[in-house]
């Protein structure tokens, strides 16, 4: 959710062309919120790398104004406004011959802070960042692994508390694997630090996952500024809806959450309800299932139709708890629907239980799954809620 803030970085009017006639950003004007995560994507060369660097002067636009915390960054001596903005790049950039904790205590250092602040601070963020610095603190770069080093990276730019954060490509370098668990660390890490953050990425999915709002570049321009949910429900242009692919629909069930209005009401029973309940139950409501609880309405699992049948057997004395089958397949509620489909796949389930905590909510099932996908892309055409949006079906037309 983007915060509510006021804007920590500006961009006025911003153009950067170079002697050659070269125009690599092009009148750019936005805003980035103090706390919000904006991921910068586009193909290479669209200009949006060179947005990132001027926010750090490490290039300087040949016009327009750029603001940080409301102050014109041309006032600000460069170094001196680099040591208040972290930067993570994707090949990390460590000192080879300085340990992890010297590493990451660099920017303290050139701060002046006195020696044993600048190690606690660093080991702390070590920490932070999953690396046990009485484990990692006395290592040398080159005895880390990939994603590791680029933890390291991390740590290091928070290390003297910038307000800022630019990152450029920074999970780029790492194998899929290693790549997705960074992403999941860095968005539990921003959750708790709140950085204002510029994010460059070619990955329009990486760009999804992580941003509060995505800037798609075209050439030197942004096409579309917005929530990921927005772009990819209701690109602004062609380029954007050919950017982020025919399968955006796809791209958006990571984006959307699980909400109570999207579940089904299933019938209920409990672990000690004896099968002939079970039985009328499932009967009154033309069920194929039920879900069963403990004594405290905690998820225990379900029970199908044929089981509870049994109730006109011998075996009509047993209860719901003989014969109620464990339910792996559930998720919180919030979850994505990306996340909910996933489990529905692993488990080999027809639908999941979502729970609030330990109370049972409701079911997702693959139909109400879709309705939820549709509900989100029509109340952000429409600048609505999801629970307004009224779904024209097959019987409906």
């Amino acid at each position: 959710m983007r915060p509510q803030w006021g804007a920590m970085i500006r961009f006025e009017n911003v153009t950067k062309r170079y002697a050659d006639g070269t125009t690599a950003v092009d009148d750019l004007s936005f805003e980035v919120a103090e706390g919000e995560l904006v991921t910068l994507v586009g193909p290479s060369g669209c200009g949006k790398t060179t947005t990132m660097k001027m926010v750090n002067r490490l290039i300087e636009p040949t016009s327009g104004r750029i603001f940080l915390d409301g102050e014109d960054i041309a006032a600000v001596a460069p170094v001196k406004l680099r040591r208040r903005i972290g930067y993570v790049i994707q090949q990390v950039g460590l000192f080879p011959h300085k340990t992890v904790l010297e590493n990451t205590a660099t920017v303290p250092q050139l701060l002046g802070w006195q020696r044993r602040k600048g190690r606690d601070r660093a080991a702390e963020l070590l920490d932070l960042v999953g690396l046990d610095p009485s484990v990692y603190g006395d290592r040398y770069p080159d005895q880390l692994s990939g994603g590791q080093r680029q933890r390291v990276g991390v740590a290091r730019a928070l290390a003297a508390d910038p307000p800022v954060l630019l990152m450029d490509e920074p999970f780029g370098a790492v194998d899929p694997v290693v790549r997705e668990r960074l992403q999941s660390e860095f968005l539990r890490l921003q959750s708790q630090v709140r950085k204002t953050v510029l994010l460059v990425t070619h990955d329009i999915e990486e760009a999804v996952r992580l941003g509060d709002r995505i800037a798609v570049y075209g050439a030197g321009r942004i096409e579309q500024f917005d929530t990921p949910a927005s772009v990819l429900g209701a690109p602004a242009t062609p380029y954007v809806a050919d950017f982020v692919g025919a399968d955006r629909g796809l791209k958006r069930l990571s984006v959307t959450p699980i909400e109570p209005g999207d579940l089904e009401q299933p019938p209920v029973v409990h672990l000690d309800d004896p099968l002939a309940k079970a039985a009328a139950r499932l009967s009154a409501d033309g069920a194929r299932w039920a879900v069963v609880l403990d004594d405290a309405d905690r998820l225990h699992g379900w029970i199908p139709v044929d089981a509870a049948a049994g109730a006109g057997d011998d075996r009509a004395a047993g209860t719901v708890r003989d014969h109620a089958r464990r339910m792996e397949a559930w998720l919180p509620v919030g979850s994505s629907l990306k996340r909910a489909f996933s489990t529905m796949l692993q488990h080999d389930a027809g639908w999941i239980a979502v729970l609030d905590e330990d109370r049972f909510l409701g079911v997702l099932t693959p139909a109400r799954l879709h309705e939820a996908l549709r509900r989100s892309i029509d109340a952000d055409a429409g600048g609505i809620a999801r629970a307004e949006v009224e779904l024209q079906t097959v019987a409906d037309a």
